[in-house]
């Protein structure tokens, strides 16, 4: 569900690889609309939402999925296979499928797949380096955040080496954005609440909101950084709701376990950066959750 830049990028990334070390067939799988700003990535012209779902596949790999439900209808393809792979960094990821590769201490699901080229000695060409140096720069905030390491710096400096350029990658994911974009993010921010004397920042966003901008299932993207950016916050989070009844959840922190959080709802991802769907409305949610970061 919402590809990020990381998701998409580890998944290009593997795709030349198979395509071409091995000079197999592969499919690329999405379940959500393609952010306008990774359209650049190598070969993600070829990804396709829908796929007959008679299908029985030798082998599928799921990347960046930190819960196998995430993957919605395209779920059957990985239990029908032949043999199924999970990889991804995600450090509530309950290893389903045949085979687990998760390095909850790595930046992004592209620095695992990173390691896992060079250990197996495979030779990353140069669109493989453009789509991992994008899914771990996106996934460490053009490597601003906390999970930026030594070993993540080293990774893109051979990426570049390998043919990935970090300018133009940046500005492809960077400043791409519409002018609805930018609009609905301001709109959004300009309504946040502040609680506990600034310590907890967040924004309500309802259907009509998304309407009015015509925005997509992206244009919330940022948003709950750019709360946390602000010196007295702690806690920040985006309440979006996805129909009356269901409510959308993403939250960032400076020094909480968000992850923990998200976790008793059924969610999960990291530390400091996680998230989760509450069976509530709007409202409902907002005090769901303002309960528990009090706590």
């Amino acid at each position: 569900m919402n590809p990020d830049g990381d998701t998409l990028g580890s998944m290009c990334a593997m795709y030349s690889m198979i395509l071409n070390r091995f000079k197999k067939k592969a499919d690329m799988s999405i379940v959500s609309n393609l952010p306008f700003n990774y359209k650049f990535l190598p070969n993600i012209n070829l990804a396709q939402r829908y796929f007959d779902k008679s299908l029985v596949y030798d082998l599928v790999i799921s990347l960046d999925v930190a819960s196998i439900e995430r993957v919605l209808d395209s779920r059957v393809f990985f239990e029908k296979a032949k043999v199924s792979v999970n990889i991804d960094h995600h450090k509530t990821n309950p290893g389903f499928g045949d085979y687990q590769i998760i390095e909850p201490e790595a930046s992004s699901c592209g620095e695992v797949l990173f390691n896992y080229f060079k250990q197996n000695g495979w030779k990353i060409d140069k669109d493989s380096a453009i789509s991992l140096y994008t899914a771990i720069m996106t996934d460490t905030g053009n490597f601003r955040f906390e999970n930026t390491s030594s070993a993540t710096l080293r990774a893109a400096a051979d990426l570049v080496d390998s043919g990935a350029n970090p300018n133009y990658i940046y500005k492809q994911c960077y400043e791409t954005k519409s002018k609805n974009f930018v609009m609905f993010q301001n709109y959004c921010i300009s309504k946040a609440e502040f609680l506990e004397e600034g310590k907890i920042a967040y924004t309500a966003v309802f259907k009509k909101d998304l309407e009015k901008f015509s925005a997509g299932d992206d244009y919330t993207d940022g948003i709950a950084e750019t709360l946390r950016a602000i010196s007295t916050t702690e806690v920040a989070f985006v309440a979006k709701e996805v129909d009356t009844k269901l409510t959308k959840i993403s939250m960032r922190s400076k020094n909480i376990d968000v992850a923990k959080i998200c976790s008793l709802y059924g969610g999960g991802g990291h530390t400091y950066a996680a998230g989760c769907t509450i069976k509530a409305s709007v409202s409902d949610a907002v005090k769901k959750l303002l309960k528990e970061i009090k706590q």
